[in-house]
């Protein structure tokens, strides 16, 4: 007899029919035996008899997790036992024939059960934790996020490339994964941060439009939207492409579909908006903004630069500036709400917070006696304030500002309840620096990666102020998140050679971490472009999770561990001479 699922079950009253599943919960009524069986498409009640005396000692020796298969007949329920709270609670099998598959000792963590389980258990213990109803639901909807992918990358003649697992070492903008090589001693391999160097010399190759969902790792901290390890992106590229808002209005349908279509939800708005880097850090103070709320950063440095709090006025004075965010019904908070305000503040770099509340009409704090009434006045209506309203002040360099505010704004945000789950808002950033300052080594570097094309060529990056180079690079931000990063693409050798001499690198050194693609690109390399998309961090936001690590299948813990497969490991000694390491003890 062939398997009935249980939720085909429902098409099947007065059949008899075979399921298997896991036992769900069991109830002895003396009588009669009720088993909640599970499988992968829901819950099915069995009810064994005891005029089946071979299957009602089975279901009497039953326990949670127990493999099982029954025969029987589909019955509908009397009207007063139906279970609507199921989406079979309208059927029963009459049990005629009952089977143990397999045993399960005693379950370490509760499948069937609505409790807390820690997450070091769940992901101890993942094989059953996977189990549970919602996990299973998470990974059929993951498993239909991709085929709608595919589906849109196919009909829009984009080709599905593999790329290498073990490439080489280049600087992308993170740790490599090292991997010692067994034939060339002192050699390694690296595990790719993402396939940018090969799907460029696909565009090299002659490919019009390739894709991948990659396997990309990086040796990055965890956090709650980033995953140790092993990532999943959306991976394309485009040939004959000089400008990114080619590859921006292709790609774009795509990202509203999946959020519309497949995950139920409603734009914020139809029109993606585009927001120059600099504006989203003046505006927003993160060139990542949650656009679901407002909240802006208002520039107040020409309105209280020669105000008497020395605290602003020297910080202009310094080369800093002043800004300030609105706080709606701010002017409620506790003193505690001020002070947790104030030490996440600290922790961004802020000495301090200084705030004002509106209330009866005015504008009062601590703070207030430094300023007269026009500039009181001024600062409420810049930043739009009303009755009731907490504002917040930042006086620093324009860096620490815009992190302090920004970090606020976030914070602000969720704990007013103002970033609304069923919307979701998009925006992509554009024009980002090329290069950054680097505080920890004290010179400049790039600001994402070498591979992206400067706007102006080679005469911009010969410029003096490198710090003003704009690169054509362009991020899609969704909710607060960065789900997409791409960039016109270097193409030209001489750019590439340049790019690096601005940073003291020599010709050498190109060669060596770019050889392969540098020679590539001097055998009539068309101009191209290309993003890839954040797999993992899309599907969270339409999941409604907090946690990466809810939707995937096997993460590693917030340490970087696999708990389960106690990974990392040491290895034996005999595999460590056969790739010429030697241990050294700490």
């Amino acid at each position: 007899m062939e398997r009935k699922f249980v939720l085909d079950a429902l098409d099947s009253i007065s059949q008899t029919v075979l399921v298997k599943g896991w036992v769900h919960a069991r109830r002895d009524h003396g009588g009669l035996i009720f088993i909640d069986l599970r499988d992968h498409t829901g819950v099915l009640q069995l009810t064994i008899q005891p005029d089946t005396p071979d299957a009602f000692a089975v279901a009497s020796s039953l326990r949670d997790e127990f493999v099982i298969s029954a025969v029987g007949e589909i019955r509908e329920r009397a009207e007063d036992l139906k279970n609507p709270n199921i989406d079979t609670g309208s059927i029963e099998l009459v049990v005629s024939e009952l089977s143990i598959l397999n045993k399960s000792d005693p379950l370490p963590i509760q499948v069937n059960s609505t409790q807390f389980i820690s997450e070091e258990n769940r992901l101890k213990y993942r094989y059953l934790d996977l189990r549970r109803p919602k996990m299973q639901h998470t990974l059929k909807r993951r498993s239909q996020f991709y085929s709608y992918i595919r589906n849109y990358m196919e009909a829009k003649d984009f080709i599905e490339v593999a790329t290498p697992i073990l490439a080489n070492s280049s600087p992308e903008g993170a740790r490599d994964f090292l991997v010692p090589s067994r034939f060339y001693p002192g050699k390694f391999y690296a595990l790719p941060q993402a396939p940018q160097q090969f799907k460029q010399l696909l565009m090299v190759g002659g490919l019009p439009r390739y894709y991948q969902v990659a396997t990309c790792f990086r040796d990055e901290d965890p956090r709650a939207d980033r995953l140790y390890g092993d990532f999943y992106q959306l991976d394309l590229e485009m040939s004959f492409v000089e400008d990114g808002e080619e590859v921006r209005s292709t790609i774009e349908p795509l990202i509203k579909d999946l959020v519309t279509d497949f995950g139920g939800k409603t734009l914020l708005s139809d029109t993606i908006p585009r927001i120059t880097h600099a504006e989203a850090m003046d505006k927003y103070g993160s060139d990542k903004p949650d656009l679901r709320f407002g909240m802006e950063l208002h520039d107040l440095t020409d309105q209280l630069k020669d105000c008497g709090f020395g605290v602003f006025s020297g910080a202009v004075s310094a080369g800093g500036q002043i800004k300030a965010i609105c706080v709606p019904g701010g002017a409620t908070f506790s003193r505690s709400q001020i002070d947790t305000l104030t030490e996440q503040a600290k922790k961004d770099g802020a000495g301090g917070l200084p705030y004002m509340t509106v209330v009866d009409g005015k504008a009062t704090s601590s703070i207030a006696k430094f300023f007269n009434e026009s500039e009181l006045a001024n600062v409420v209506q810049t930043i739009g304030a009303k009755e009731g309203d907490l504002v917040l002040f930042g006086a620093d360099k324009r860096e620490v500002v815009n992190k302090v505010l920004g970090g606020l704004r976030s914070s602000l945000g969720t704990t007013l309840g103002l970033k609304d789950q069923n919307v979701v808002a998009l925006a992509w950033i554009v024009d980002f620096p090329f290069y950054e300052w680097d505080d920890s080594q004290n010179k400049i570097d790039f600001g994402h990666n070498p591979f992206s094309m400067p706007k102006g060529g080679v005469d911009a990056l010969r410029s003096e102020d490198k710090l003003a180079i704009v690169a054509d690079q362009y991020d899609m931000v969704m909710n607060g998140y960065e789900v997409c990063s791409g960039a016109v693409r270097n193409h030209n050798p001489e750019v590439m050679y340049e790019a690096f001499g601005a940073l003291g690198y020599d010709a050498s050194y190109v060669e060596s971490k770019f050889g392969a693609m540098l020679n590539a690109f001097k055998y009539g390399a068309p101009p191209h472009a290309g993003c890839a998309f954040g797999l993992d961090r899309i599907f969270m936001v339409l999941m409604n999770e907090e946690n990466i690590r809810e939707v995937v299948a096997f993460p590693k813990n917030g340490s970087g561990i696999d708990v389960m497969m106690d990974s990392p490991s040491g290895v034996d000694a005999g595999q460590l001479k056969e790739l010429y390491i030697k241990q050294i003890e700490n």
